[in-house]
């Protein structure tokens, strides 16, 4: 996370990069290929937003002081002060930890409101599943160092999806030992076949982890299938194209 709030510290503060992080200086500029100022701009603005969302700040942070900001600096009314990376910092900080306190406290009440629910099965670290359907009972279960291949979809406790392979047409590949430590859990008791819901507290999730998608110290739900096992030596790994927010610890 310090790495993270250093990144956009950079970007906010020092204003260091345009969209990629670099200006390219052609050797010649073609007028009609050259982009328009607002066109720029613009571009300047999402990249400079999609920072601000991945770090988990989205309407925080009013847009007309954002605005007051850029314009002071600028025009030149403004240069960056050494108390304002410190004011960023501690702003950052105290935003974190508020939406990590908010979202544990609703992962305790769900947790215990799921565990007396019919189906539900709770293990010694907190960890909730229900079987949805058994598998095959004979097949072996998978080991800490096989690869499994999955179907799932992870959601919020508010319903709203943040992954899916079933969307993508295609299962994932991965090593068990290298996903978070609630699938390291769960998926050792399944089947191969067996389809389970599997709820995940924080602190076996991401928890503090800034992840696209995931507010911090959040509760994951999985609807989980568990297509195939195998060994590490005859197997290749396939993780989700473009899914950041996959169960990779």
């Amino acid at each position: 996370m310090k790495n993270s709030t250093r990144n956009i510290l950079h970007l906010s503060v020092l204003a260091l990069a345009m969209c990629c992080g670099r200006i390219v200086v052609a050797d010649t500029l073609d007028a009609p290929s050259r982009p328009s100022a607002e066109e720029a701009g613009y571009a300047y603005g999402v990249n400079f937003g999609e920072q601000l969302s991945r770090l988990g700040i989205t309407d925080q942070v009013p847009l007309d002081a954002i605005m007051r900001g850029f314009k002071d600096a600028l025009s030149g009314k403004r240069r960056t002060q050494p108390g304002d990376v410190q004011i960023v910092q501690q702003y950052i900080g105290a935003l974190h930890a508020e939406t990590v306190a908010r979202n544990h406290a609703a992962a305790r009440e769900f947790l215990d409101r799921n565990a007396t629910a019919a189906g539900v099965h709770k293990t010694a670290s907190g960890l909730q599943y229900k079987v949805i359907s058994n598998g095959d009972r004979k097949a072996a279960s998978p080991q800490p160092t096989d690869m499994v291949t999955v179907q799932y979809r992870g959601t919020l406790l508010d319903g709203s999806e943040f992954d899916n392979s079933y969307s993508r047409g295609a299962p994932a590949t991965f090593p068990l030992n290298g996903v978070i430590k609630g699938w390291q859990e769960a998926i050792p008791l399944m089947k191969p076949g067996a389809k389970w819901q599997i709820f995940v507290p924080p602190e076996l999730g991401y928890d503090a982890t800034v992840r696209p998608g995931i507010p911090m110290g959040s509760l994951l739900i999985f609807d989980v299938e568990l297509v195939s096992v195998t060994s590490p030596a005859h197997a290749s790994v396939t993780p989700p194209p473009a899914a950041p927010a996959s169960p990779a610890s």
